[in-house]
């Protein structure tokens, strides 16, 4: 193999494992404590599940607490259970009463805590799902910020509870949030309102295509006429050969 080949070869192995290891990097610098809402429509209830990797080399992640909103507050809350780890929902008094689908509400869960036992902490390259269920949304385009800390067991603690600013890099720390859509009911009127509609062929499309239709009406005739007269013709010089 010639040298220039190797130096090229060598070059394109050592480029790619660049590129390997910067993705990797960008990989690990962006795992971060995230929420997806199954259906974020407003005046509705959602599914929210958080995924919670476990960043430590050394230690497990051993709890978690998700803080909920107290200014749109939810009027209802559930948690799915999770093999291994406790759940608490801890319950305060709003700041002030909130009218909720029509109802006053005065104090409304405020976070969700989960606890792992010894055996189910969340280890090296892992990560843990934890689900709730909670209701009624706020209306659409409002932005709901459920900050949560994460404990390991060296005593370590993360608090992911920093905004997100659209325009502006993403924090190192982001708080998980999601942001409401129009409701069911709402979304359902507006495709009813707007059917979709099959534009009618113009006049003048319409116009060409009779005068096209009719140009070849009259050629089919001329053909068939001209046809007739041909074995016509053809017929009677038959017979005066004969008769001849």
């Amino acid at each position: 193999m010639k040298t220039s080949h190797r130096r090229t070869l060598k070059t394109a192995c050592a480029a790619t494992m660049a590129a390997g290891l910067l993705a990797f990097g960008v990989s690990a610098a962006s795992a971060h404590v995230n929420v997806n809402p199954d259906d974020p429509a407003a005046g509705g209830y959602t599914h929210l599940t958080f995924n919670v990797p476990n960043e430590s080399p050394t230690a497990k992640t051993s709890k978690l607490e998700v803080s909920l909103p107290t200014d749109t507050p939810f009027n209802s809350v559930s948690v799915k259970p999770v093999e291994g780890w406790t759940a608490e929902l801890v319950t305060t008094a709003l700041p002030k009463p909130v009218t909720v689908a029509g109802a006053t509400v005065t104090k409304a869960v405020s976070s969700v805590v989960w606890t792992a036992d010894a055996a189910h902490q969340i280890g090296q390259d892992q990560y843990q799902a934890f689900s709730i269920s909670v209701g009624v949304l706020p209306d659409a385009g409002t932005t709901i910020t459920l900050p949560a800390t994460q404990t390991y067991t060296d005593g370590t603690v993360v608090k992911w509870d920093e905004k997100t600013v659209e325009g502006q890099p993403e924090p190192e720390h982001p708080a998980p949030s999601f942001v409401t859509t129009a409701s069911d009911a709402a979304a359902s009127a507006a495709t009813t309102s707007s059917p979709s509609v099959t534009p009618a062929p113009s006049a003048a499309a319409s116009t060409t295509s009779s005068d096209a239709g009719s140009t070849a009406g009259w050629f089919g005739l001329a053909a068939g006429l001209i046809g007739l007269a041909a074995g016509v013709t053809a017929l009677a010089r038959t017979r005066s050969t004969k008769t001849k």
